[in-house]
């Protein structure tokens, strides 16, 4: 770790979420526990309840925040804070029972993925998955009229639908889109081919239902190990072809040398 580096703790705001780095706003709290309960900022006034979880030693200068990140845990939180989280906890649960019926009475086609209230009770967020446009004006309506608060209904793809919800993939592992990995990268059946796997739609689809995101990441490198290609289905910085017949070699990315 830097010497100028500040004391930091990782964070999740959701059973599944994905994990956070937060500064140590004060050293009166710098012995939080794995399991502890947290009140975090973003910013000049957005709160929000986590739980501190486990960070992996070897993550950790990678995940070491700016020394002036906005993010910062501020305090333990207290049988208020707790009270608090489950109040809005609540209200989560009866805005989703509340959003599906309604969503059954207008018969609208969408899926009701997700609801989140901020901290601050500024704001209902509803995630849903959809195969076209929906025309949702009047559904906000009813929430708005229900609720009294802000109303935002946002779009969600069935990959980012996954991410949310968390769950297990075939390889009895929880699922990299929850854990590790940051983007969705685009996949193809080729980068199947170039691993010669079964071209079976059942084998190589993810719980999304789409193409498994490790048929890009595990492609193999020029010395056909895998867990390391760079996943270009064409070409990388290096020029190699993503097929193991790269002709810079090394290893690099991945197929290449390059990094």
């Amino acid at each position: 770790m830097h010497e100028t580096s500040r004391p930091y703790v990782s964070v999740k705001f959701t059973r599944v979420g994905r994990i956070h780095s937060y500064l140590l706003a004060d050293q009166a709290i710098a012995s939080l526990t794995i399991g502890e309960h947290v009140v975090v900022c973003d910013g000049a006034s957005s709160y929000a309840h986590a739980v501190v979880v486990h960070s992996v030693p070897q993550l950790r200068e990678r995940r070491q925040p700016a020394c002036d990140s906005a993010r910062t845990v501020v305090r333990r939180a207290s049988t208020d804070d707790e009270k608090d989280r489950e109040r809005i906890a609540d209200r989560e649960r009866h805005a989703h029972q509340f959003c599906l019926m309604k969503i059954r009475e207008r018969g609208l086609q969408m899926k009701l993925t997700r609801v989140e209230q901020l901290a601050d009770r500024s704001k209902l967020l509803f995630y849903f998955t959809a195969e076209g446009r929906v025309d949702f004006r009047e559904l906000v309506r009813d929430l708005a009229s229900e609720f009294h608060m802000r109303i935002e209904l946002r779009q969600i793809g069935v990959r980012d639908e996954a991410r949310m919800l968390g769950g297990y993939g075939p390889c009895g592992r929880a699922l990299c889109c929850t854990t590790f990995l940051d983007t969705f990268e685009p996949v193809s059946i080729k980068m199947a081919k170039q691993q010669h796997l079964s071209l079976n739609p059942s084998k190589l689809s993810g719980v999304c239902g789409r193409l498994k995101c490790c048929l890009r990441f595990e492609l193999p490198n020029a010395r056909g190990e895998t867990h390391a290609g760079c996943a270009h289905e064409s070409s990388c910085s290096g020029g190699c072809a993503g097929d193991g017949g790269c002709a810079t070699g090394g290893g690099g990315c991945g197929s290449c040398a390059s990094r």
